[in-house]
């Protein structure tokens, strides 16, 4: 069968289950990639093996990962911790500059926790200095967004992030350090858009059931050190191991350990060891506790570990299908295709998924696994992280009433429909766009290659 005609149909299949019949994402994506494996050329023996062979991999890979994650973003919420990084952004910059510090808050918070929860523990905040100041509530809800949407659509250990990272095979230090490059003035455009649209629409502070407005902290809070540790020490373990190895010899015994402690894996083991130690600290739960929190964490873990794997499972299949040389074929004598026109590629491809099923994470597993299948190391002149941002910042276009962020920012915020539209999705217009623009200019003046 026709390679193209191939793709197409897979997408159909993606989206059709997701958007039509209202199906799990890791239904749609496994049921697409056994569709694509057997259509695809091979003998009829491997042609369900392979699809297995290839979930597990892709398991493999990450789903230690982000299980360690899932624990530390759940521990660091009910130990303080996550609490404390807040109130350290809000003493360092003041209440009168609230709203950079909650997207501050929101940029580091969400690079471990998932976006719903650090928005659920910020929203209190923005209505607390609302409370106080009798005005800004737009400005601060849109910080929080601002900062929290962009380090989860760039910045591992997150998981789209991180799964763009493995199926292009990006360095995660790289892909570490080039999407918090990203991030960080996209979040700035989108506090200054905050400002700006805070001027033009204000509006007034809602009752929400279920959100209180008193953010006094009853509990005991523990020290900044520790509560930015589970934080730190993974990004700098990883990324110091893509700084620091080129420059050791490989038989060092200082490179041996590195390259063991800097594993992505052991980085947020280690990390997830430390949020753990530092719940069981401040809160002293009993073993049922304990052993509950950890099980609930790791159980919502699990369902991102199965779509991000039947994603990979689904770029593997591409692969088979023999998508990358159909590609090349059509683009023949065209350069710009592994250049920026890639990039365009790779964020269209991934704004029409956000928009057509509203899961950015999704947008990115499935996006980058079509791309993995079109490029080789060869096709691009600068690094292919380059091309991970841009798939990140293209999953952030397009949110509407199909995304559950949508509704999450709607509700916790008490904003209407036609409000939140106006702020939330534009916000991640802003976001996404720059995103990619950051991504190309990168690419030209910082190839890395």
């Amino acid at each position: 069968m026709i390679p193209l005609l191939i793709l197409l149909l897979g997408i159909i299949i993606v989206v059709g289950m997701i958007v039509g019949l209202r199906i799990n994402a890791f239904v749609a994506l496994i049921t697409a990639a056994i569709v694509i494996s057997i259509l695809s050329p091979g003998e009829w023996s491997i042609k369900i093996a392979r699809v297995a062979t290839a979930f597990g991999t892709t398991a493999g890979s990450i789903g230690i990962v982000i299980a360690m994650a899932a624990v530390i973003g759940v521990t660091m919420m009910n130990s303080g911790a996550a609490d404390r990084v807040v109130q350290a952004f809000i003493q360092f910059l003041g209440r009168e500059r609230g709203s950079p510090a909650l997207a501050a808050s929101g940029f580091v918070l969400s690079i471990p926790v998932f976006f719903d929860t650090v928005f659920y523990l910020l929203i209190p905040l923005a209505r607390s200095m609302f409370a106080q100041t009798k005005r800004d509530y737009l400005k601060y809800v849109i910080a929080i967004a601002a900062g929290a949407a962009a380090t989860h659509a760039l910045v591992p250990p997150t998981p789209g992030p991180l799964v763009i990272a493995g199926n292009l095979n990006i360095d995660l230090g790289i892909m570490i350090l080039i999407g918090v490059l990203v991030a960080l003035p996209a979040t700035i455009l989108g506090v200054f858009y905050a400002g700006w649209l805070n001027r033009r629409m204000p509006v007034p502070m809602r009752d929400v059931p279920g959100i209180e407005t008193n953010t006094e902290q009853l509990m005991a809070l523990p020290g900044l050190g520790v509560s930015v540790l589970p934080i730190a020490l993974p990004i700098l373990l990883i990324a110091g191991k893509t700084i620091f190895l080129p420059l050791l010899s490989n038989d060092s015994i200082l490179a041996r350990w590195i390259l063991v402690f800097g594993d992505a894996n052991i980085a947020l083991l280690l990390a997830a060891i430390a949020s753990t130690g530092l719940y069981i600290y401040m809160r002293r739960p009993s073993r049922q506790s304990l052993s509950s929190i950890i099980e609930q964490s790791l159980m919502s873990g699990g369902l991102i570990i199965l779509i991000t794997a039947a994603g990979g499972t689904f770029g593997a299949m591409l692969k088979e299908a023999q998508i990358g040389p159909a590609i090349s074929d059509l683009f023949a004598g065209s350069s710009e295709v592994s250049g920026i026109g890639m990039l365009t590629l790779g964020f269209g491809i991934a704004s029409l998924l956000k928009f057509a099923q509203g899961s950015s994470t999704v947008a990115m597993i499935t996006a980058s696994a079509m791309l993995a299948a079109m490029i080789t190391p060869e096709s691009l002149n600068f690094n292919v992280v380059y091309l991970g941002t841009a798939i990140g910042g293209g999953s952030l276009v397009g949110s509407w009433m199909n995304d559950s962020g949508f509704w999450i920012y709607a509700k916790m915020s008490g904003l209407t429909e036609v409000e939140t539209l106006k702020s939330w999705s534009v916000l991640l217009v802003i976001l996404g766009g720059s995103a990619g623009i950051i991504s190309v200019l990168l690419s030209i003046f910082l190839p890395l290659s």
